[in-house]
């Protein structure tokens, strides 16, 4: 039986201060290091062996990949990095507190910015010259994302990776963001355009799904 845990990563330093995030490649805080060493004790007290891990290209995700393998006695497990799982981009908004957005745009505009299915954030465009996006067509580094696009250059990667493990009967942890694994999970799981909205995947929390031969859902819970 195939088993897929999704991790979200600790809370970050800009998640502390209420800011929107995104690309910016900012570090842990101290509770999110805690968060995630805590989920490495809950993995190893379930038992979960992973064959593989994935992980964005992000600090947060990545230190909180290395903290719940360290954890969970896993260390050595393979791991490989994808800007395609990588947080949305919240263009423009990315660094603003969202306080004081919602204060300045209202709290419907805002909340449609972060949880609409398919309304795009004010662009922005300093991504195209971050080295870790230089093999990629500066066309294709985003200067703003919904979930929708979001979604859309998540599944390559698990058409091609994550889903290929899975079919081989492999244990696998997904160490991302809370958009990039939102927009998994609708894949997953079929969920509406309409009811992603709802879905909030808090920090630091293993989900567990346990899976059918054909990638179906058979059981999600947290540990």
């Amino acid at each position: 039986m195939p088993k897929l845990v999704f991790s979200r990563h600790g809370l970050s330093e800009w998640n502390a201060l209420n800011q929107f995030t995104g690309w910016a490649d900012v570090n842990l805080a101290p509770e999110g290091i805690e968060e995630a060493k805590e989920g490495g004790r809950k993995i190893k007290e379930a038992g979960i062996e992973f064959d593989v891990a994935y992980t964005s290209v992000l600090t947060r995700a990545i230190k909180t990949c290395n903290l719940i393998l360290e954890y969970s006695d896993q260390l050595w497990v393979p791991q490989i990095k994808s800007w395609r799982l990588n947080e949305r981009h919240y263009g423009k908004l990315q660094g603003l507190n969202k306080k004081e957005t919602a204060e300045k745009y209202g709290d419907e505009q805002v909340h449609i910015w972060r949880r609409s299915y398919d309304t795009l954030p004010p662009d922005e465009g300093s991504a195209a010259n971050d080295r870790r996006y230089a093999m990629l067509d500066k066309r294709d580094v985003p200067g703003g994302e919904n979930l929708k696009v979001t979604l859309e250059r998540a599944l390559p990667f698990w058409q091609d990776e994550i889903a290929p493990a899975l079919l081989d009967n492999k244990t696998v942890l997904v160490a991302a963001h809370g958009n990039s694994l939102r927009a998994l999970a609708k894949h997953i799981e079929g969920i509406s355009d309409e009811d992603i909205m709802d879905l909030e995947i808090p920090t630091g929390q293993p989900l567990v799904y346990e899976l059918n031969d054909d990638l179906t859902v058979i059981k999600k819970y947290y540990l």
